[in-house]
């Protein structure tokens, strides 16, 4: 796991500065501190660097990055695990080709010649992102996962292509701009983004399962967007129904188990996080069936009941024999550490969630090691969020008798109140763009979208002018492939919808890579592998919630490993405290307000308005406010923070500076 950066320009003539990709590197030395590479060819108009974690061949010399094929036509850095390598490169041994080292990236120079770009990546199992240069067809490919996994974002310059794994190797760039744009801030603060974009203008991402190729020609590129994968129901009625419940639960733990075993390869230690649910539960009683040595589990505590999974999680190590190690946090560790976290994230948290993750994956390296095997994925695959239930009970039941109706209503009524405002909408919100393209406003958004007038008050009025007739829902409708959506159950619907914009957007960011990867960790997501991916879609709905169980078939294929408390136990939405359960928290928030979002600072920011803000602070004294309206405030004003830090951070500090300052103290230089 590492961090990748590039350069492509337009003129082949036109030399990339080492220097400046050895920067590129050092500014996201955290992602990748065991070594750096870099290469700059002469005529050949591009530059590529990277910064390593050594995980699969420690050897510095074999492992270190880019890599260039034996012909010096193909450079590549690449960023994330192939699985199953070692079979492949054993059929291309067989087959006459010759490797330099025992990395895993280095499969893709001996694939692609073979086979070409799409045919290359059906063989990849994993987690990555890529650049790959091609000298003879003088083009560039960036590749990201199918899940977006792993980051990977570009813009265009006066002189090309930038790219990097992180927002900042780009900004490392003196010719790229550092501006947040008026749509980008908007989505900040409503928490949902629209797939591709970023808070900053002209700063794009790969889009998960997407290629972007840029290919130059006369001095000019050529930029096309190509997408090689999507998660894909079947068309509502083509299930393989005829099969029993027993079918799908033993397939799911056929694949879920190999899986897992795939991501406890490792030339390091490889542990588990562990929270009080199904998730890592599973994770972490198959790698405890698999390993012969106790999995070291690591698991977040909170300084409140409500929220803390603690006794479940602890009950699950006790029962896998596993060396448990907790981290309890308080609120003030959370908010003294929100700054930093943000500088990680590149974008708007709503919970101090992502603050928790980032200790904790300190916590993992202070404990020596570099890879932790984790839960996210599950819920998405097997509908185990609140919302999936809700659209389910709505739109999925038409045949159910009005007795079974009425249980499903009070199950639905009684689940997961702490998360009203946040997780669950507090009042129903409809999109007329969801409901065009998606036949209905799928619960998972209906919070953020709901969150339009919060947002737009909170503008600049010039920057609120400019999206008078903006419409969110419509935005982000407009990015779904319709081709997915026609005619699959509103299950599957609710799935990919929030696959394609809360997973990739939120979990994935910052609740996965960026803040693992702030502490130099790789996460390895092992319920994203693709080929559990295809077997969960074919799992009819009936079956993904049963009556009113979510995660049904899941629940069933992991039964014998789960203590009996978590197995009947419903869906725990994980968060952390919010800061209205408690003075302290609150205080805590409101100090970070004083500094980062005064009036002298939201002013010189230039994005949002200060009376506005005042007005939201002082609307939660208001004794008629409700709980879940607390928990939407909270979360509105972590974004508020949050856009007032992204200006902090990446547009008031002089980043090309600080890379450089970097590269100075971690003594990487052009050699």
């Amino acid at each position: 796991m590492c961090g990748i950066a590039g350069v492509f320009h337009h003129a082949k003539n036109k030399s990339v500065d080492p220097q400046l990709l050895v920067n590129m590197a050092a500014i996201q030395y955290h992602r990748g501190p065991d070594d750096f590479g870099y290469v700059s060819p002469d005529e050949l108009g591009m530059g590529m660097s990277h910064a390593r974690l050594s995980i699969i061949d420690l050897n510095k010399e074999r492992g270190r990055q880019p890599h260039i094929s034996h012909d010096n036509n193909l450079f590549l850095v690449h960023n994330g695990e192939f699985y199953d390598f070692q079979r492949i490169r054993a059929q291309l041994t067989s087959l006459g080709d010759q490797f330099n080292s025992k990395s895993d990236s280095e499969i893709i120079l001996h694939l692609f010649p073979r086979y070409g770009i799409e045919k290359t990546i059906e063989y990849l199992r994993g987690e990555f992102a890529f650049a790959l240069f091609d000298k003879k067809d003088d083009c560039l490919y960036l590749v990201r996962d199918r899940f977006g996994i792993k980051p990977l974002y570009w813009t265009e310059t006066e002189d090309g292509i930038v790219y990097g794994s992180e927002l900042k190797v780009l900004f490392a760039h003196p010719k790229v701009k550092r501006e947040l744009s008026a749509e980008g801030t908007y989505h900040q603060l409503i928490q949902v983004m629209v797939p591709g974009t970023t808070a900053f203008k002209g700063i794009h991402q790969v889009k998960p399962g997407h290629i972007i190729k840029v290919k130059r020609s006369n001095g000019q590129l050529n930029i096309s967007e190509h997408k090689y994968w999507d998660i894909n129901f079947p068309v509502a009625g083509e299930y393989v129904d005829h099969q029993d419940e027993h079918y799908y639960i033993d397939g799911v733990r056929e694949n879920l188990l190999e899986a897992v075993q795939h991501r406890l390869q490792a030339d390091v230690p490889v542990g588990c996080y562990l929270s009080g649910g199904i998730d890592s539960c599973s994770i972490l009683g198959l790698s405890a069936a698999v390993r012969q040595d106790p999995v070291k589990a690591f698991t977040i505590g909170f300084d409140s009941k409500e929220y803390d999974e603690t006794p479940i999680a602890t009950e699950m190590a006790q029962q896998t024999n596993a060396e448990q190690i907790i981290l309890k946090l308080s609120a003030e560790e959370l908010y003294q550490n929100f700054s930093r976290t943000i500088w990680h994230t590149e974008r708007t948290i709503y919970n101090t969630l992502a603050v928790a993750k980032l200790l904790m994956s300190e916590t993992v390296r202070k404990n020596h090691y570099k890879v932790v095997l984790t839960g996210e994925g599950s819920d998405e695959l097997f509908a185990g969020y609140p919302a999936f239930r809700k659209d389910m009970f709505l739109y999925g039941l038409d045949d159910l008798p009005a007795s079974l109706k009425k249980q499903w209503q009070q199950s639905l009524e009684d689940s997961n109140q702490l998360f009203k405002g946040a997780m669950l909408p507090r009042e129903e919100f409809s999109s007329s763009a969801m409901e065009e393209v998606v036949g209905f406003t799928p619960t998972c958004l209906q919070s953020w979208l709901h969150c339009h007038d919060f947002g737009m008050q909170l503008l600049r009025p010039e920057l609120r002018n400019q999206l008078h007739d903006y419409d969110a829902g419509r935005a982000i409708a407009d990015t779904f492939d319709i081709n997915q959506l026609d005619g699959r159950h509103p299950l599957d619907k609710a799935q990919y919808v929030w696959i394609k914009t809360m997973l990739e957007g939120q979990i994935l960011t910052w609740g996965g890579d960026r803040v693992d990867m702030a502490n130099s960790m790789e996460a390895r997501p092992a319920f994203l592998d693709h080929h559990l991916a295809k077997f969960a879609t074919e799992i009819p709905p009936q079956f993904r919630i049963k009556g009113a169980t979510e995660k049904y078939v899941l629940r069933e294929a992991m039964k014998g490993l789960l203590p009996e408390t978590l197995y009947k136990r419903q869906k725990f939405a994980f968060m952390a405290p919010p800061a209205h359960t408690d003075n302290s928290k609150w205080k805590m928030m409101m100090n970070l307000m004083n500094e980062f979002a005064s009036q002298s600072k939201v002013e010189s920011a230039g994005v949002l308005d200060y009376s506005a803000i005042n007005h939201l602070i002082q609307s939660h004294d208001d004794p008629a406010m409700s709980r879940d309206q607390k928990v939407q405030l909270d979360a509105v004003l972590n974004h508020v923070l949050g856009v007032q830090l992204l200006h902090e951070h990446f547009i008031a500090t002089d980043v090309p500076k600080l890379a450089q300052q970097r590269a100075d103290e971690l003594g990487w230089r052009v050699t």
